[in-house]
């Protein structure tokens, strides 16, 4: 299961969506609140959570959390990983659901690098599908298998820097090629000067994005 939860509740009072944010690798669930706080005049009906990874990072020190480990950071070591995370994952979406009475046609997946590759592993495969995906500086683990497990075709959205050093500016490219080849509506940013981050370019596609999708 997850750790902490952090969350924003609707300024309007009335929860009619829903945003889970996915932090990356060695960080925890405060790393993106603070996103949901920036765009909580743009959604005044929706939740914003953002959870802790279920493990602690032993790379981290200083308290950052995994939603698998990661040394080899190879194509098997991503596949096994969102694996072994997904089901757990797939629970909590589903708890919070419940608990604030939202349908999956009005949730939104927002991932950072390692919680990019959860949000688009989970996503495609729950039995309802999101109304939408954002994902910033991350990759789709097991492309080649993507084919015959899709399930579900929420609209998309991908951002990357083109300076980025952990997760190479390919990857964008690669995922969007695999993605598109399913049907799936999918749509890219290539952020120019920006290394493995978030930008207010960025920001504000992927707040038009949800937006969209989440009305």
């Amino acid at each position: 299961m997850v750790g902490q939860i952090y969350h924003l509740e609707p300024k309007s009072g009335t929860a009619k969506s829903l945003v889970i944010f996915l932090h990356g690798y060695g960080a925890n669930g405060q790393d993106l609140i603070g996103i949901g706080q920036q765009w909580q005049d743009l959604f005044p009906d929706t939740v914003f959570v953002s959870p802790d990874a279920p493990e602690p990072c032993a790379m981290n020190p200083f308290g950052g959390f995994q939603w698998f480990d990661l040394t080899m950071r190879d194509p098997t070591e991503y596949w096994r990983g969102v694996n072994k995370a997904g089901p757990a994952l797939d629970e909590f979406i589903d708890q919070q659901l419940k608990q604030f009475g939202v349908s999956n046609n009005a949730l939104g997946l927002v991932g950072f690098s390692q919680g990019t590759m959860m949000a688009l592993h989970v996503g495609y495969r729950r039995a309802e599908a999101p109304a939408a995906i954002v994902g910033y500086s991350g990759k789709l683990a097991g492309p080649e298998h993507l084919s015959k497990e899709l399930v579900s075709k929420p609209a998309t959205l991908l951002v990357h820097g083109d300076r980025d050093d952990v997760i190479p500016p390919a990857a964008l490219s690669e995922a969007e090629t695999a993605i598109k080849a399913e049907g799936i509506e999918v749509k890219s940013h290539l952020s120019k000067g920006l290394g493995h981050g978030i930008d207010m370019d960025g920001l504000r596609l992927g707040a038009e994005h949800l937006k969209a999708y989440l009305g």
